[in-house]
């Protein structure tokens, strides 16, 4: 393999793209005076920076899954470049161990054998029935394998040290930041360290370092130690449960962010023109939203999933690749979600929107001809932000848990693509086996926690930061 090829899927685009918008939306707000003072209300909440720090690891994680490519296959010299079919990520790339030491089934966490005994050939032409020893799973102990304690211990208190000094460089700096830009203070002369620890900062640098510090003494020594052992277990073909969860985490971020794309201009537009203009034009959205909403949520979304695959499945000549179908199909039940999903915050925008237009300024902006447009842009969609902003938020981990759901009835993504849905559903087999298979259902439920719950402090904080009645 000499090579590769750059593939982009659509999903990708639509990410970097967010990537891109977040940096110029960045920009924007540091030259806003009150959109950059809430903000920086957002940045003094320990709460909430505890579950950025958690949110933004999370995030590193999808963008280094969604750059794509296509290894190049050896081939004779002259011969046309010739790629692989299988389409990997830069995180496959850096998960290369976890990915392709594949046992044969089941195994435990930490565990040096398969969990299921199995008929062993021994020489001679004599059979026993026993568990097999792994193929990877703490090989590199040989005949030692009652001693996994000991290394798991001894190799996990190594790379806890090898993290605690990385967070220590990183604290020092900064401590070092906080200490330069309180320098134009004279009177203060306290270090930057007391400065961070007493809660002095205008940034909550205090919980964001202990968040940190909490992440690099579990994530290294785990990722340490996954290069030893299955640190999550293995699933019923023997893949990593590790790996799974850390694939799993760009589906989930798609679904929440893509889905608010599609669904935040619909509800916005369609709120703020009923609320507006009230008339027919009120009647005729509040007739559609009411419709929508009376329609059981699941059985339009599985009766839309159910046409697009019909679609897909008949058109295979589309996709060259099986990642292509897979992101085709992930990308239209962020679609499906979207336009099903939006008629909550329209409701609401429509109710804010009817009390605004009856203040002062809009009557004064009416009576001197400003168009009815220019009122909505100039003065109506400034003043709902907050809630536009706080409802985004808030709905990232509805549609998270939504997936799971979906992907739990068979009608979610694509069931070649890893996600926490299609993990649990995998799973909910696994838990009638004697012995029960427990772990991969752990994992899938503690890592979607973890982001759920991060999205949500992190929600709170948007909330009390933006909302006027919080202030």
């Amino acid at each position: 393999m000499s090579g590769f090829e750059i593939v982009v899927l659509w999903s990708d685009m639509i990410i970097w793209l967010l990537v891109a918008s977040g940096v110029a939306g960045a920009v924007a707000i540091a030259r806003n005076p009150p959109l950059l003072a809430a903000w920086r209300r957002v940045g003094a909440n320990r709460v909430g920076m505890a579950a950025a720090t958690l949110l933004l690891a999370f995030i590193l994680i999808g963008l280094l899954d969604s750059l794509h490519y296509r290894v190049q296959l050896e081939g004779k010299p002259g011969q046309k470049a010739v790629y692989a079919i299988e389409v990997l990520s830069v995180l496959d790339a850096l998960l290369t161990p976890l990915r392709t030491r594949n046992e044969k089934t089941y195994s435990e966490p930490f565990a040096t054998r398969l969990y299921a005994k199995e008929t062993i050939d021994l020489p001679g032409g004599q059979t026993i029935r026993d568990y097999p020893r792994l193929k990877h799973g703490g090989v590199h102990l040989g005949e030692r394998e009652d001693e996994v304690l000991a290394d798991a211990g001894f190799s996990a208190f190594r790379a806890g040290v090898l993290a605690f000094f990385g967070w220590l460089a990183l604290a020092a700096s900064a401590a070092a930041l906080v200490k330069r830009s309180a320098l134009q203070n004279v009177a203060d002369d306290a270090s930057g360290w007391q400065k961070i620890w007493r809660g002095e900062t205008a940034f909550a640098w205090n919980a964001a370092l202990i968040t940190l510090g909490v992440m690099l003494l579990v994530g290294v020594p785990l990722f340490w130690l996954a290069g030893k052992y299955h640190v999550f277990g293995t699933d019923k073909v023997g893949q990593d449960v590790l790996y799974q969860v850390l694939k799993s985490v760009r589906t989930g971020l798609i679904i929440g962010l893509v889905t608010t794309l599609v669904m935040l201009p619909v509800a916005v537009l369609l709120g703020i023109v009923a609320g507006y203009f009230r008339g027919w034009i009120d009647d005729v959205i509040q007739y559609i939203y009411t419709v929508l909403s009376s329609i059981p949520g699941v059985l339009l979304i599985a009766a839309a999933v159910l046409m697009m695959q019909v679609i897909i499945d008949s058109n295979p000549q589309w996709f060259s690749t099986a990642a292509e179908r897979a992101d085709l199909r992930l990308l239209a039940l962020c679609f499906i979600l979207g336009i099903t999903s939006w008629t909550g915050l329209c409701r609401l925008l429509r109710g804010e929107t009817l009390k605004l237009r009856e203040l002062e300024y809009i009557q004064a902006a009416q009576a001197f001809g400003v168009s009815n447009w220019r009122i909505i842009v100039r003065h109506i969609l400034p003043n709902l932000m907050h809630i536009v902003i706080i409802a985004l938020v808030m709905d990232f981990s509805g549609l998270v848990l939504a997936e799971a759901v979906l992907s739990y009835v068979g009608i979610g993504v694509d069931p070649t693509m890893i996600s926490f849905g299609t993990m649990i559903n995998s799973a909910r087999m696994e838990l009638g086996r004697e012995p029960v298979v427990w772990w991969s259902l752990v994992a899938a439920f503690a890592a979607m926690f973890m982001l759920v719950l991060a999205a949500n402090l992190f929600a709170d904080a948007v909330r009390d930061a933006f909302d006027p009645r919080a202030a």
